[in-house]
């Protein structure tokens, strides 16, 4: 999951919101000028002194390297690896980049996950095994003695609730562990339902067949179809575009991969 990163103005202003503090209110803990302080939030900001960095990060409680965006962490800049108790291969794949860091915080931290921690670790464990297999041997009990006694046939009404209550022990942790991860994946798309970066409604394969359908013909170029898609993209009109200006998109549309190749290879000898 990709985040744009906050500006130093918007991380400082961002904080002064949750501390629900006015500048006038920020400015008599700090000792700072409202003037100056409101400088840092402003768009056109230059410079910060090291002084106001320390005195805002000492009201804020956060670290100067979060101010200055060299950290995500508010809390915890030196937290010790011996005391997270992370394994060697947990530490190369948080550095790879292979899994989305920000996004895995997230699932940890969420309210539910101890929950979906516990479910997992007794299934791991066998912890319920025990108690399933208690609870599927008195249903086996209450079959036999129905069967010894009556008995019934497979279809008997009684007989089926029983067969019915017989607790695969597998299958039904595994549907609990499915059940809270799915809880937390929907409460996590949610919260990023209005992300900048969040994918669009548009269908970029749908715009492509609809560019190519567009400039279909007999003598059709695939690199015209290309150069329209790419105006579909832009949401250019590439019909009404005059010859100079598709001179020059083509030229620069050069430096894509789609134009560099625009036939396929697949069955080429």
């Amino acid at each position: 999951m990709c985040e744009l990163a906050l500006t130093i103005q918007e991380r400082l202003k961002d904080l002064r919101v949750e501390c629900g503090l006015t500048l006038e209110q920020l400015a008599e803990q700090t000792h700072l000028s409202k003037s100056a302080l409101g400088s840092y939030e402003a768009d056109d900001f230059k410079d910060i002194s090291h002084h106001a960095l320390i005195q805002l990060a000492k009201v804020y409680e956060v670290t100067v390297d979060y101010l200055l965006g060299r950290s995500k962490t508010k809390n915890h800049p030196n937290a010790d690896l011996a005391d997270l108790r992370l394994s060697d291969d947990m530490i190369e794949l948080l550095k790879s980049g292979r899994v989305d860091n920000s996004l895995l915080c997230e699932l940890a931290a969420h309210p539910d996950f101890p929950r979906l921690m516990a479910d997992l670790e007794i299934y791991v464990n066998g912890t319920a095994v025990k108690q399933v297999q208690s609870a599927n041997a008195i249903v086996d009990t209450m079959s036999a003695t129905i069967m010894k006694q009556r008995n019934p046939g497979l279809t008997d009404p009684q007989l089926r609730q029983l067969i019915a209550a017989h607790i695969d022990d597998d299958s039904f942790c595994r549907y609990i562990i499915q059940q809270d991860i799915s809880e937390i994946a929907a409460d996590l798309r949610e919260t990023h339902r209005e992300d900048f970066f969040s994918v669009p409604e548009d269908n970029p394969l749908k715009g492509l067949l609809e560019a190519a359908t567009e400039n279909a013909s007999p003598d059709s170029d695939p690199e015209q179809a290309s150069l329209a898609f790419i105006c579909k993209r832009l949401r250019l009109n590439f019909k009404k575009l005059s010859g100079e200006e598709k001179k020059w998109l083509k030229k620069i549309s050069e430096k894509s991969d789609l134009l560099k190749n625009p036939n396929p290879q697949r069955g080429r000898k």
